[in-house]
């Protein structure tokens, strides 16, 4: 099902950021706030963008009043945290063209808070949210409670704030909750689940999560929903980040027949798409930066770029705003395309091949992104010999590398002037260096040349990992850490 690709571009997303926080609560309600972490995840990257109430972490907002005062202590209503922290996510989304922030705000203010006991319902936020995106949605109900039919026009109210950002709209199916439990459950656990360290989320890796609606019901209820501008065309998309998904449901049709119609759109896409497109860029003003030349299955479909678009590159109709995520779409849509024929018999060697060439297919696009890396890099330098950057109000924009970072055992990058770019650490310098970005253009008012330079360290930064990586976004802004 749609749902079920999207979110493992979800989970993408939500392995830049797992703070350990609640090793500083000493008592809480029965935790389920992790259920759905990917959603969490990628809903407190938005925040941070720009969080006036300095709310520590978008999970404080499904705790109760109580625990969440703690990670919350600026906030006044604590019944409407969670309508706070999903709409200033969704605020900070929109002003940088993040449409993933955006849907993933929209699902957070959907998912059912923690209360104390099993048939117990939260308290409804009575205020009115900024965005009607957000202010049209309350959060689901105990499954076990009275209000739990409430949950049905919940998930129809997300499905159709979905729909008017172009997004897919079966992505409400995301923000269900648990199978009801038994009233009187002396845990208060019910059907619940939490796990901080599950990336994508334990609801849906064990299967718990259990909507109140279908997809033909969300159709039905999106029908003559007018689309936002700018949207773009997000179906089945709820990250770049996850632009691959479709390579990880290569493998699950190679072994079973579940969700086989979708690769096969794809594979017919992946081979037949190619001459279409091509023959049409002249005429549209595309050019396809997709190289890669092998033909297993059928070459891969040609990752088109349009210049001035609000999400500039596109894959059979997809569209994303790195050129990175339109390569790994259209790579695995070969592999889809490479699997399908190999276990068909029209392709003899087996599906091992369909992996060795999807790797081809990602390195020849890495090997490119190098070059154009070493390119940035020595532009860069060039600029730092004329003269230093202008950073605006902010002071260094340099990047660490450290372990111990955030609370954190392991190695990740955060900003050393967390005065001026406090976002917090993540294993992932993108989501630093982009952050960084941002923040030199919306806050520090920085100069353009200066916000192109960052763009082209973050570029360049990608190119390499750990401390390599943080020394390379530093260099190329001429700035230590």
């Amino acid at each position: 099902m749609k749902y079920e690709t999207a979110l493992v571009a979800l989970a993408g997303v939500a392995s830049a950021r797992e703070l350990p926080l609640f090793g500083k609560i000493a008592k809480r309600e029965v935790p389920q706030e992790h259920s759905h972490q990917a959603i969490v995840a990628a809903t407190d990257a938005a925040l941070k963008l720009n969080n006036p109430l300095q709310i520590q972490d978008a999970v404080f907002a499904l705790l109760g009043n109580k625990a969440a005062a703690e990670g919350a202590p600026n906030v006044a209503n604590l019944d409407c945290l969670q309508q706070i922290v999903a709409d200033q996510a969704f605020t900070n989304a929109k002003a940088a063209g993040d449409l993933n922030g955006q849907i993933n705000a929209i699902l957070f203010r959907a998912l059912e808070r923690n209360t104390g006991s099993v048939g117990l319902a939260s308290v409804t936020c009575n205020e009115t949210a900024t965005n009607p995106e957000i202010a049209s949605i309350q959060q689901h109900q105990d499954p076990a409670s009275p209000e739990a039919s409430q949950n049905a026009d919940i998930e129809l109210a997300v499905a159709k704030s979905l729909a008017s950002i172009g997004a897919d709209p079966t992505l409400a199916l995301q923000s269900a909750t648990f199978p009801p439990g038994q009233i009187g459950d002396p845990t208060a656990k019910g059907n619940t689940c939490d796990d901080a360290n599950d990336p994508k989320g334990c609801i849906f890796t064990l299967n718990l999560l259990t909507p109140a609606v279908s997809e033909a019901d969300i159709q039905a209820a999106v029908a003559g929903v007018n689309s936002g501008a700018g949207a773009g065309s997000a179906a089945g998309n709820a990250s770049d980040a996850g632009a691959g998904a479709d390579a990880c449901n290569a493998n699950a049709n190679q072994s079973a027949g579940a969700s086989s119609a979708g690769a096969a759109a794809n594979a017919t896409a992946g081979a037949n798409a190619g001459a279409a497109a091509n023959a049409g860029q002249a005429s549209s003003g595309t050019v396809n930066v997709q190289t890669f030349t092998g033909s297993l299955g059928g070459p891969p479909p040609p990752v088109e770029s349009t210049a001035g678009a609000a999400r500039p590159f596109s894959v059979n109709g997809d569209t994303f705003l790195n050129e990175g995520a339109a390569i790994q779409r259209s790579c695995a849509v070969q592999k889809n395309a490479c699997a399908n024929a190999a276990n068909s018999g029209q392709l003899q060697g087996g599906t091992a091949q369909c992996d060795a060439q999807e790797a081809q297919c990602l390195a020849a696009a890495n090997a490119k992104k190098a070059r154009r890396s070493a390119a940035s890099r020595r532009s860069a330098a060039a600029r730092r010999q004329a003269g230093a950057l202008d950073f605006g109000s902010c002071g260094s924009p340099a990047i660490q590398f450290a372990a111990g970072l955030d609370g954190r055992k392991e190695e990740s990058f955060q900003n050393v002037n967390t005065k001026d770019f406090n976002h917090g650490s993540a294993l992932n310098i993108k989501v630093i260096a982009d952050f960084t970005c941002q923040r030199l253009q919306s806050t520090c008012k920085a100069s353009d040349a200066t916000v192109q330079a960052c763009q082209q360290a973050s570029q360049a930064a990608q190119a390499a990992s750990g401390q390599a990586a943080a020394d390379a976004f530093n260099s190329a802004l001429g700035v230590s850490a």
